[in-house]
């Protein structure tokens, strides 16, 4: 049995490499530039190939590995030819112009210095080489946002010289953009690149990952999480993103691509759920079954029409009535990805999509039946296919009355009044329109003091018996907590902050029995560890860096996740881990959130799925994950100040959606606040959040 924990490093780093070359996504491959073949001589451009960002900063990065493959380390072990001068040229100049490292926590730079480079340069190097390969890098990280400035979701003006100027000489230039999250993608018509790959933060493994689909050996096949608009300002949520005071989020459901289907098509660069492969497939909508009135089965034939093995993600959109609440007219309901198909192959998949996952949520009662999830009357009509706007039309079904589907009592509304965003037929299309948001209607303090014990209970101190007597059976767990005093109750659930000398050293937190009574009763102390990128241990010890949220969430395949995270269930139990701080599931808001790369997506479904294969795979091997950071941490600025003012209707079908996945699908333990407010109440101290909604109405039963 002791087998089942050891930590086979080959085996690691062969996931990781397949999860990170899974998430590439091939946004342009004009003129078949991609992939590279053999024998090649290609020109590789920019600081970032000798900068390469395995991930970003702070508790989602800060992982201290053995090795670190970059780009150019894994292309120059590869049958291609790089151009070794200009190397020399990068070489010379990065050492007089070293890394900028910044002022510590919070204080670093999102980009380094780019080499300017004048035309005769990029001409002789046109003259030696068959492409170009141009790789763009930014990193992330917590306690800062990204700025619309360059440097930042922009690029900097020596960045697009260089874009422009190699793309104007070379026949073929690939992109690549070693990035946390999206960024400002305004260059690429006046650039005009024959290629583009976003390669994200890809841990350890990263470089070989990017060089396994920029030559062929993995055919891409990520998809897109977020939305890429034209510019920063099209995204709604960008007039109301930065304050450190208050944040109102007047888009109310409509993020991301929910907003720009519904009202602002034209405003989109690349939709949703796109990226591109190196060979075709033709998708095939076969019927859908209804079972027994509570699930829609869709099945879906995959044909590789191309002449390279691939893989491709098959996506369902449903388009609900606007009814009397007004809704986005494309809504993720289920995915699937197909395994490698080789040419001419066909497979068959079956997307299973529950009635519950088309409700929407009543906030006003509205529609005769307010706090609660309902289907209106009407047509649903869905479409499938690879991307959310390329999806066709497959199945319609109608109801002829609302179904009521979840009852739920009113928690966490705002306690002030705004307006937020709903549609409005006009002309025959939906624009926006505002109306007020439904304020809070009940007495918290009141709630409370209900739910508290109606008298106290005398700790009985002579008892003696174990932890493990529970674990036996010998005794209820009611029983063994008797035996605590309150002193021992406010130790126990205290716990101890970054490095406690009484857990795995660097780690950070302990929490559980930490005091000499509390493991008198056989209480052990616990170790809580970041991150989502992989464990952090500040004295110095190593362990594996995995690649980033936004790259996990492109891959569309919750098996290749779940397979990751039972390595990092292994390696949790090798450094008597008991809990990892991840993975982290707030929404992409917007993409100037510091700490999207920690996170998946802007999608609460494709959120929760990826959430779940994480929370099993590592649960696999006895340890858990503490889903975070509930909730509407979509700031990193100003995070212990401001207040995030939401909609109950957006936080249960938006915010909340991902969490509550994770707590109901993938058996989530352990959950981490946030440090802001929402509507008023810091999310630590929210009793609506961790008691009327995390424990009453979802069930979770451990709260750390």
């Amino acid at each position: 049995m002791m087998n089942k924990y050891i930590v086979n490093l080959e085996d690691y780093a062969a996931a990781a490499r397949n999860a990170a070359a899974e998430g590439c996504v091939l946004l342009k491959n004009d003129k078949e530039a991609l992939p590279i073949r053999k024998g090649e001589k290609i020109a590789v451009f920019g600081r970032g190939q000798l900068n390469y960002y395995k991930s970003g900063t702070g508790s989602g990065g800060m992982v201290n590995t053995k090795y670190v493959i970059s780009i150019l380390d894994a292309l120059s072990k590869e049958e291609v030819l790089l151009d070794k001068t200009l190397l020399e040229t990068y070489r010379t100049w990065v050492k007089e112009h070293p890394k900028d490292l910044g002022k510590g926590w919070a204080g670093e730079p999102w980009s380094q210095s780019e080499m300017p480079l004048d035309k005769e340069l990029i001409e002789e190097a046109a003259a030696r080489n068959d492409l170009a390969v141009v790789i763009i890098s930014r990193t992330a990280g917590e306690d800062q946002d990204n700025s619309n400035t360059q440097g930042s979701y922009l690029l900097t003006q020596a960045e697009e010289a260089m874009l422009q100027g190699v793309c104007k000489i070379f026949k073929r230039t690939v992109v690549v953009l070693n990035v946390g999250n999206i960024i400002d993608m305004s260059w690429v018509e006046p650039c005009g690149p024959e290629a583009i790959v976003y390669v994200w933060h890809g841990g350890q493994e990263g470089g070989h990952a990017a060089a396994d689909v920029l030559l062929g050996r993995h055919n891409p096949s990520g998809k897109l999480t977020d939305t890429i608009a034209k510019k920063i300002e099209d995204y709604p949520s960008t007039a109301n993103f930065g304050s450190q005071k208050k944040n109102v989020y007047v888009e109310d459901i409509f993020v991301g691509y929910r907003y720009f289907e519904t009202f602002a098509k034209d405003k989109v660069m690349y939709p949703f759920g796109f990226g591109l492969s190196y060979t075709t497939f033709d998708i095939h909508y076969e019927g859908t079954d209804s079972n027994q009135g509570d699930t829609l089965v869709f099945k879906v034939s995959v044909i590789n029409t191309g002449a390279i093995s691939g893989k491709e993600v098959v996506q369902v959109y449903v388009n609900p009535p606007q009814g009397k609440l007004g809704k986005p007219i494309r809504n993720l309901v289920g995915f699937a990805k197909t395994s490698l198909l080789e040419p001419g192959e066909k497979t068959q998949l079956e997307i299973i999509v529950p009635y519950e996952a088309l409700a929407s949520f009543d906030d006003s009662g509205v529609t005769g039946q307010v706090n609660a999830f309902v289907m209106e009357a009407g047509k649903y009509d869905f479409y499938l296919g690879s991307d959310v706007r390329t999806s066709n039309y497959c199945h319609t079904f109608e109801l002829e009355e609302l179904i009521l589907v979840e009852k739920l009592e009113e928690a966490l509304a705002p306690i002030e009044s705004f307006d937020r965003m709903t549609p409005i037929s006009l002309d025959g299309s939906l624009q926006v329109e505002y109306i007020p948001v439904p304020t809070r209607k009940i007495n918290v303090k009141d709630r409370i003091e209900k739910a508290l014990p109606s008298h106290s209970k005398e700790a009985t101190l002579d008892s003696e018996y174990v932890l493990g007597d529970v674990l036996d059976g010998r005794i209820h767990m009611e029983t063994f907590l008797d035996q605590l005093s309150d002193e021992d109750l406010i130790h126990l659930s205290r716990g101890e902050g970054m490095s406690s000398p009484k857990v795995t050293p660097g780690t950070a937190g302990a929490f559980g029995g930490l005091t000499e009574r509390l493991k008198a009763f056989g209480i052990p102390a616990g170790c809580a560890a970041d991150g989502p990128s992989g464990i952090r241990m500040d004295c110095g010890s190593t362990a594996f860096s995995l690649p980033n949220g936004t790259c996990l969430a492109s891959s569309f395949n919750e098996d290749i996740v779940f397979q990751l995270y039972q390595m990092v269930g292994k390696e949790l139990r090798k450094n008597q881990v008991d809990t990892l701080l991840g993975p982290g599931l707030n929404i992409h808001r917007n993409p100037l959130n510091g700490r999207n790369f920690e996170y998946f997506s802007e999608d609460p479904l494709l959120t929760g799925k990826m959430g779940v294969a994480c929370l099993l795979g590592m649960e696999e091997y006895g340890v858990y994950g503490t889903i975070k950071h509930f909730i509407a941490n979509n700031q990193e600025k100003g995070r212990h100040k401001y207040d995030s003012v939401v909609s109950q209707r957006a936080l249960r079908e938006i915010y909340l959606k991902g969490f509550e996945i994770a707590v109901k699908e993938g058996k989530a333990k352990s959950v981490m606040t946030a440090y802001n407010a929402v509507n008023g109440v810091w999310t630590a101290g929210s009793y609506d959040l961790n008691t009327t909604i995390l424990r009453n109405q979802w069930g979770l039963m451990v709260l750390l």
